[in-house]
């Protein structure tokens, strides 16, 4: 997992409560399970019409916000069914960090382990910084992991993270990753209880 410390680039406003993983990936797109090549499919139903044609009007549609890498939306983002196929996909178009009010706590916790930032700050925050970046000259947006901030149009907004989950972010490891560091400790204990017969 690449490690995560500051993003700058392109943020896209989304102002819709309630975004399920369904809305995210559809179900069709599930038969993979290899986390590349989701990207063309994040929010397929909003971002392309029966016939495949893009809707203009969607916000990831629009040439300002093509290559968004941040994306800022409302409340209880990433609601519905567990697939960790949603984070993938998000992933895979390029978003790495995700400002909202709150998540769903399956997907809040399938961005830690993959590499994404989900920041929640106070709706009223988020609000204003999707009035802000819904100015297509002023949507570039930097987030500092370290500091803890973000930073629009010269307005800053700091963000809490539990400790453990920022030191993960900050050296690329998932838990697996973080598991495999005591590979070491690990397999003293083992060869301790094999010499005890009790395996």
């Amino acid at each position: 997992m690449e490690k995560l410390e500051t993003v700058s680039g392109v943020a896209a406003p989304l102002p819709m409560i309630n975004v399920d993983t369904d809305m995210i990936i559809p179900k069709q797109f599930l038969k993979t399970i290899k986390r590349t090549g989701l990207g063309k499919h994040l929010f397929d139903e909003m971002r392309f019409d029966d016939d495949g044609n893009e809707i203009v009007d969607f916000v990831l549609n629009k040439q300002a916000y093509r290559q968004a890498s941040i994306l800022v939306t409302d409340d209880n983002f990433g609601c519905g069914s567990s697939r960790e196929h949603a984070p993938w996909a998000l992933k895979d178009f390029g978003i790495k960090v995700i400002v909202a009010p709150s998540f769903a706590d399956i997907f809040y916790n399938n961005c830690f382990q993959n590499g994404m930032l989900p920041i929640a700050l106070p709706r009223e925050d988020v609000l204003e910084i999707m009035q802000i970046i819904d100015d297509t000259n002023l949507s570039q947006m930097h987030v500092s992991l370290p500091d803890q901030s973000v930073l629009v149009a010269n307005k800053r907004y700091n963000f809490e993270i539990e400790d453990n989950r920022k030191k993960a972010l900050l050296e690329g490891l998932d838990d697996i990753g973080q598991t495999l560091r005591q590979a070491d400790v690990i397999a003293e204990f083992e060869k301790k209880i094999a010499n005890k017969g009790w395996i």
